[in-house]
């Protein structure tokens, strides 16, 4: 998995460690950190990009992130393109839990699903709530979820 830094620098280590330097570097500098992990995809023609973010707030003082693309040619229903935005962000969200525990940093899964029934997304919300409450984490949809409609959304090229 290739991530980058907002400012398209390559993040050589990986992301495991690279989160573990950042969460080091933030707190010695005194900063509080909270983590939000979200994704958003974009289809175009027949391929489909996602884009997972890690967002990293600092208390007060602006934050950064790391950005993580991948396309596929997969036909997705829009149902099932939101549950694999649910399910990338939990992947990276399991495999650097031990982490934000360890530091005691808060962490949560953002999903790009509206609350508002009218919606094509919110089919998906029952399901993806549910996965991400069941992987113990805490959850934000649409309006809050800005790690994937915001920041994830904006990586989307």
């Amino acid at each position: 998995m290739r991530w980058r830094k907002f400012n398209g620098q390559p993040i050589e280590t990986p992301i495991y460690n690279a989160v573990e330097t950042a969460i080091k570097r933030e707190t010695e500098a005194g900063y509080r950190l909270k983590v939000c992990i979200g994704t958003d995809s974009q289809v175009k023609g027949a391929e489909t990009e996602f884009a997972t973010v890690i967002v990293f707030l600092r208390e007060g003082h602006g934050g950064f992130m790391f950005i993580h693309n991948e396309k596929t040619t997969h036909q997705y229903t829009i149902k099932e393109r939101m549950l694999v935005e649910v399910a990338k962000s939990i992947e990276i969200a399991y495999e650097l839990c031990n982490l934000f525990t360890l530091y005691a940093v808060d962490m949560e899964v953002h999903a790009d699903i509206n609350t508002n029934p009218n919606f094509k997304s919110n089919d998906a919300l029952k399901e993806a709530m549910g996965y991400i409450l069941g992987m113990g984490f805490a959850f934000k949809a649409k309006p809050e979820a800005f790690a994937s409609s915001s920041c994830a959304n904006k990586m989307v090229n």
